[in-house]
C-alpha cells in the first residue's frame, strides 16, 4: 500500500450518544496511530442532517464509510474490536 494514499472517512453519529462518541474516539485513535497525516474525517450528525443521512442510506448509527481509497467500505457500530475493523478497512492483511 502506498504511503501517500489519503484515507477519507465519513462517520454518521447520533448527537453525543455513547456509541457515537466511542466510534469517533476509536476512529480518531486509529487515524492518529495508523494513518498520521494521511486521513480526513467528516462527521455527520443525523440529528442535524436527517435528510442527508436518509439520502446516503444511513439507517443506524454510528456508521463509518471509508470513501477512499477504493473499495468503499461501510461499518456499523462503535468500531471496536480494532482487529476486524483494520481488516475491513484494508489497513491490515489477514494472517490466517
Amino acid at each position: 500500500m502506498s504511503q501517500h494514499l489519503i484515507f477519507n472517512f465519513r462517520l454518521y453519529v447520533a448527537g453525543d450518544a455513547l456509541n457515537s462518541a466511542q466510534a469517533l474516539a476509536n476512529l480518531t485513535n486509529l487515524c492518529k496511530t495508523r494513518l498520521p497525516d494521511r486521513h480526513q474525517i467528516e462527521v455527520v450528525d443525523v440529528y442535524l442532517e436527517p435528510k442527508r443521512a436518509l439520502a446516503d442510506g444511513i439507517f443506524m448509527t454510528p456508521t463509518l464509510i471509508k470513501l477512499t481509497p477504493t473499495p468503499t467500505r461501510k461499518i456499523v457500530g462503535s468500531l471496536n474490536p480494532m482487529q476486524p475493523m483494520l481488516l475491513l478497512l484494508g489497513l491490515e492483511t489477514s494472517t490466517a
